[in-house]
């Protein structure tokens, strides 16, 4: 078990394959299984093929922060659809927020939910003016209320150096991720999906019927398919694999902190993350750790990545919290997120097949909330939402393996030198 409470889950299918369902969900995280779960509970027979663990990638292995907005900031909505558009996407993220505590309490999940806001720390003296003016901008155009926290004053939300106020939004949440996919798990497997584990799908091709599905256990036929693979999308899909961009995601996570330590640290245990592009983010677990994190490297985890970005962050830790330096760093893990190119969630229809994903690390709340929608339209509703793109363009020149990654990182270090 690591510190975010990761379990095994208990839905292991043994049921052999070689059978026709109404649909085929390849994937078992935040999306494939919130989608699993309702069209079960629609009343469709359906098969989800994880070629690892149920929730074993990014979807137990995140920070736990459930924030409202997206990855692109509320000025670079505004600008990049207009206030009309941009007031619906906002409104998105806090619509799957209200719906993940729906599910969370429908099912019963035992997943250390809990409404703690999250901060964001200005990492210049010039990014608390941005905050201000983000600030007006959600206050007018968004109906959303922030707070604005002067360095002076940061202590009683923060004690950390280096930043130089605060951004505070009440309305995010935490979470424990690992017990919270292992929960909507079992959800999707009471409502009726079968889950298959260690089953990787290899190739889907049309077949007279819909689809047929080959997996290492034999092949399977199914009217409907989605794809929900995300940051961990693969050859087997490779239309999808051209437009999703995997970025390693990393953390550290500390023994725990004598509870006074905790308090000073993070007093009101707000989710917390840094206003720089490769920036941090933090918080406290339920034990008293603190959990650090942050791009580390644009690039794919691997082991010798992973070692790497462990360093890298350890040393960032202890720059912004030298009081831990001689708090021993007891867990070290990594996922896949996934990125588009412009960093929005996209849901749809691709070559007949469905999909959704995209996150851009935003994805506990978000991939749920869009799980259940592609559902609905794959169950037969119509209907039009912000999120759903048919004709989401794939990205000029890349094929699944993301070469362009280490430039990116050198331009936005760049970006955090000079903005």
């Amino acid at each position: 078990m690591d510190p975010l409470g990761k379990t095994e889950p208990d839905t292991r299918s043994v049921e052999p394959v070689g059978r026709r369902f109404d649909v085929v969900v390849m994937g078992a995280g935040y999306t494939g299984l919130s989608a699993a779960r309702q069209l079960a509970r629609s009343g469709a027979t359906v098969a989800v093929f994880e070629k690892g663990s149920a929730g074993g990638g990014a979807s137990s292995r995140n920070a736990g922060q459930v924030l409202t907005g997206l990855k692109l900031d509320v000025v670079t909505l505004v600008s990049t659809y207009g206030e009309q558009r941009a007031r619906e996407l906002f409104d998105v993220s806090c619509e799957a927020i209200a719906a993940l505590e729906q599910l969370v309490g429908d099912e019963q999940i035992s997943c250390e939910f809990e409404k703690t806001g999250h901060l964001q720390a200005a990492a210049k003296p010039g990014h608390l003016r941005d905050f201000r003016r983000e600030q007006a901008l959600l206050a007018r155009v968004f109906d959303h209320a922030v707070s604005i926290v002067e360095a002076r004053d940061q202590s009683t939300e923060l004690d950390a150096r280096g930043y130089h106020g605060l951004l505070v939004d009440e309305k995010s949440c935490a979470i424990n991720p690992a017990k919270y996919v292992h929960g909507l798990t079992a959800a999707a497997a009471r409502a009726g999906a079968v889950i298959f584990e260690d089953t990787p799908v290899s190739k889907i091709s049309r077949s007279s019927g819909g689809w047929r599905i080959s997996t290492t256990r034999g092949d399977v036929e199914a009217r409907d398919i989605l794809m929900a693979t995300n940051g961990y999308t693969d050859a087997a899909a490779p239309a999808l694999r051209r437009r999703l961009i995997p970025i390693g995601s990393y953390i550290i996570c500390t023994a725990p902190l004598p509870a006074s330590v905790a308090a000073r640290l993070l007093p009101r245990r707000r989710m917390a993350f840094d206003s720089r592009h490769f920036l941090h983010y933090f918080r406290l677990t339920s034990d008293n750790r603190l959990l650090f994190g942050g791009r580390a490297e644009f690039s794919g985890p691997t082991l010798e990545s992973a070692r790497r970005a462990t360093a890298i962050l350890k040393h960032d830790m202890l720059a912004r919290f030298p009081d831990l330096s001689s708090t021993p760093v007891e867990y070290a893990w990594s996922g896949h997120v996934a990125f588009t190119r412009d960093q929005m969630p996209h849901a749809g229809l691709m070559n007949d097949a469905f999909y959704a994903g995209g996150y851009s690390g935003h994805g506990i709340a978000l991939a749920t909330y869009l799980g259940a929608l592609i559902a609905r339209r794959i169950a037969g509703e119509r209907f039009e939402h912000p999120l759903f793109d048919d004709h989401f363009p794939p990205i000029p020149l890349y094929y699944g393996r993301p070469w362009f990654l280490p430039l990116v990182g050198l331009y936005y270090r760049f970006r955090d030198l000079i903005d």
